[in-house]
């Protein structure tokens, strides 16, 4: 399952903190800040996802994560090379490499660690 735009920024703030209340995660937004009904929204939707758990303190309620950050984007950068690069983890580097304007210094840092990837098998 997919998180929405707006899913992923609460999600993101939610992997940052690890766990969470309401106020919490408001705090954690960047002006202007979103109602505080839009975020209460936004967790009953990942709730019913199953990407977010919860815990009753009184009326208060403290969010955890239930899927880990790199599960949820390794999974999804997966899905994009078997949908947009037929399975071909060679053309999405190659797209990668050519299209982000990466430095020669940011080159030869993926160089050095596909290169420690390689030693490792």
């Amino acid at each position: 399952m997919k998180l929405t735009k707006s899913e992923e920024e609460l999600m993101n703030i939610l992997w940052k903190h690890k766990k969470a209340f309401m106020k919490d995660l408001l705090d954690a937004y960047p002006e202007p800040k979103p109602a505080t009904t839009t975020v209460a929204t936004l967790l009953k939707r990942m709730t019913d996802k199953g990407f977010v758990t919860y815990k009753s303190y009184g009326r208060s309620r403290e969010y955890v994560p239930l899927v880990k950050k790199k599960d949820y984007f390794s999974k999804h950068v997966n899905g994009l090379i078997k949908n947009f690069f037929n399975n071909s983890p060679g053309q999405f580097a190659s797209f990668f490499t050519q299209e982000t304007n990466l430095s020669k210094s940011e080159l030869e840092e993926l160089k050095k660690l596909i290169d420690s990837e390689i030693k490792k098998k």
